[in-house]
């Protein structure tokens, strides 16, 4: 297992100053593809880089997205819900995405390579990156774990660049079934290289280890390690 640095990660968007955290092998000399990660509502915690380190190990630079702003660190499932739909289905959802590509390609602490940049989420993470497909930014992948598949409507589908991996619970209530039939439309209406895979027994937060909700958000380690199985089987055919 490589020995993994983390650090924060100072950057802008716009007038926003926002702090993520940076994950990365040690002692790597050559480029390694980047990543930028987009966590759950609950932002960038503890928990969220213990994800972004387990994809480090892999290969990887990894910048946990700050979603939100320094000053803005929920603590409990009010204050989430108030930060998240203050980004979600805005100009800011896919504005601090991109905000933290730049930031990944333009430190100069780990090095990575520029023309391998793919994005990854958690439930509302997973919308985000989502999101960012859909406006075309030049990404190889994006990958949704548990996320919404819900669009604000803004962008041309048509502009996709990215491969899609969408990564759901077939049982989760907090994901509206009626969105899967609605982003296969979508993606087959366009020319996109893209997957949706949905876990039988799982329901939402299914990689969280702390989430112990019965049938609503519940952490499920065997499709855990499937679903990252599958993202980084995507992420070797794209790199």
């Amino acid at each position: 297992m490589s020995q993994i640095t983390i650090q924060p990660l100072r950057y802008q968007a716009n007038e926003t100053a926002l702090v993520g955290t940076l994950v990365f092998p040690s002692n790597t000399t050559h480029p390694l593809p980047g990543l930028v990660m987009a966590p759950n509502w609950l932002g960038v915690t503890d928990n969220a880089a213990k994800l972004a380190k387990k994809v480090a190990e892999q290969g990887y630079v990894v910048l946990l997205a700050d979603l939100y702003g320094e000053t803005v660190r929920p603590t409990n499932p009010d204050e989430a819900g108030t930060a998240m739909m203050a980004v979600k289905n805005t100009a800011e959802e896919v504005g601090r995405m991109k905000a933290a590509i730049d930031a990944l390609t333009q430190q100069t602490t780990a090095a990575v390579d520029s023309e391998k940049i793919s994005a990854f989420g958690f439930c509302f993470g997973g919308h985000c990156a989502l999101e960012l497909a859909r406006s075309g930014a030049n990404i190889r992948a994006a990958i949704s774990f548990h996320g919404g598949l819900d669009t604000c409507g803004a962008y041309d589908s048509t502009q996709i660049k990215a491969a899609i991996l969408v990564l759901d619970g077939a049982k989760d209530p907090l994901v509206p079934r009626e969105q899967l039939p609605a982003f296969v439309d979508e993606m087959t209406a366009v020319d996109v290289d893209w997957q949706l895979v949905s876990y039988h027994d799982a329901v939402h937060s299914f990689t969280d280890d702390t989430a112990n909700n019965p049938g609503v958000a519940e952490y499920h380690p065997q499709v855990t390690e499937r679903a990252f199985t599958s993202m980084f089987e995507l992420l070797k055919r794209v790199n």
